[in-house]
């Protein structure tokens, strides 16, 4: 099959592609390479796709030109890309433009391919709200700009499905760690932090909340799942994540015993949209994908620590 991945040199999107490559599918990897955060990572992720075999292509899913640059030959297109987050560096218009207007584009080319055989939206658990512990069918209560502008790009997509254009559905994802994860994220600072024995800044009262932190591995297990079942998926929005919650505390603790060695805190502000927790309800996966993500935190923290220290 010929599939194309969005946002393909970031963290999960790199994962996918690679994985895609690996069971034998033509993937080309899509990016706009932007520098919302370090573009030696995106490098370095991109060298380990070509090496792999994967085609890249440097593009700006908000151009209006993707039918004119794409191929209209693949048979299925995996979402990732976006502006992700609620950093405060952010502008609105960057959420909607990266989320809204360039999911838009993508979908208006999905619909000139003659043979997609299913559009796979990546959204985010952050569209639930400050408590992401509920099944798919509640209402959605984001409290960011990102988890508002996810929702609307998600329904961009099953709207397409639901008027019997093209077969779509959306994974929502949770708290994903391991190798390649974005500098910003807590553990890839937490590691880096720590082994210069520099302070990690921590948000007021962070601590205790509560994460459903899933290994990269594991979401991709359910992510190219979807492949050969695109009748059971097609309209549906799918949790996938770990119902194993920690507080970020327990995370914290399980990079200093990976590492060896304390990480002094700085307490700094609470942030804005910020979720006090998320619990990963995968009943419907489970039914849908038969999903049943294995790996523990410390295993994941382990080869995060193990890929960080071979790279940087």
């Amino acid at each position: 099959m010929k599939i194309l991945v969005t946002g393909a040199v970031g963290f999960i999107g790199s994962h996918t592609a690679e994985r895609l490559q690996s069971l034998g599918h033509e993937v080309i990897a899509l990016d706009n390479f932007n520098d919302y955060y370090s573009l030696e990572l995106k490098n370095l992720n991109a060298k380990a796709l070509i090496k792999k075999g994967v085609t890249i292509l440097k593009k700006d899913l908000r151009d209006d030109d993707l039918a004119e640059t794409l191929p209209k030959d693949v048979n299925y297109i995996f979402h990732f890309a976006a502006q992700p987050g609620i950093s405060v560096s952010s502008t609105f218009e960057d959420y909607f433009t990266n989320n809204i207007i360039a999911t838009k584009n993508l979908v208006d080319y999905a619909l000139l391919c003659d043979d997609l055989k299913l559009f796979v939206n990546i959204g985010t658990s952050s569209i639930y709200g400050l408590e992401a512990t509920f099944p798919e069918s509640i209402a959605p209560k984001p409290a960011s700009h990102y988890g508002v502008t996810k929702l609307a790009a998600e329904q961009l997509v099953l709207q397409k499905s639901r008027e019997q254009y093209m077969q779509a559905c959306s994974l929502r994802l949770y708290s994903v760690i391991g190798p390649r994860e974005r500098p910003e994220k807590m553990y890839t600072k937490l590691i880096d932090l720590g082994l210069k024995d520099k302070a990690f800044p921590l948000f007021e009262g962070s601590d205790k909340h509560l994460r459903s932190f899933t290994y990269v591995g594991d979401i991709v297990d359910g992510v190219v799942s979807v492949i050969g079942n695109e009748s059971k998926v097609d309209g549906e929005i799918i949790n996938l994540g770990t119902e194993v919650e920690h507080t970020t505390k327990e995370g914290i603790e399980a990079v200093e015993k990976m590492l060896g060695k304390s990480i002094a805190l700085n307490v700094i502000p609470k942030r804005p949209g910020d979720q006090s927790r998320t619990k990963a309800n995968i009943d419907k996966a489970r039914e849908l994908l038969n999903y049943n993500p294995q790996t523990t935190l410390l295993e994941a923290v382990k080869k995060q620590v193990e890929w960080f220290k071979a790279n940087f």
